[in-house]
């Protein structure tokens, strides 16, 4: 049924449950996989006017996220069994990129993890998942980290 799926990774519980579920439905439908993470556009807009103090090299601090983005893509696909996925570094705001890969690479299918938060809190806190659900061409299931009893 799915050919082409696409899990965004953050490091998170809720995104290693995705990916779990994302590499059981490569295996089952014999489709391909990707996982995606997204590193952050460092500017000194964002870090606050920090550069206005110690000298801030954004050049450095770009490095170090796309570095640690790369860590993270590489110790997700070292999880997932059966199945090579591919790997891809994207940069921006979250949801706008995943849905900038979904469309550059043909994927039909995002799995993507959620906190769960709810519709209200989603609206005022923003929500990547949300955003992609509204807003991905292609078809999107959100899985729930499952939670811990006691």
């Amino acid at each position: 049924m799915f050919r082409n799926i696409l899990v965004p990774i953050d490091g998170s519980d809720h995104a290693a449950r995705a990916l779990a579920e994302a590499a059981d439905l490569a295996r089952s439908n014999n489709a391909g996989l990707t996982i995606v993470s997204c590193a952050p556009d460092i500017s000194a807009w964002m870090l606050g006017g920090a550069g206005w103090g110690a000298p801030v090299d954004l050049d450095q601090l770009t490095r170090e996220a796309e570095n640690e983005h790369r860590e993270l893509l590489e110790q997700a696909a070292a999880t997932v069994e059966d199945v090579k996925p591919a790997t891809v570094l994207v940069h921006g705001r979250p949801a706008r990129a995943i849905v900038k890969q979904v469309e550059q690479a043909g994927h039909d299918l995002v799995v993507m993890g959620s906190r769960g938060r709810g519709d209200v809190r989603s609206l005022l806190l923003g929500s990547v998942s949300h955003e992609v659900l509204q807003t991905s061409p292609a078809a999107v299931l959100v899985v729930h980290a499952e939670h811990q009893e006691g």
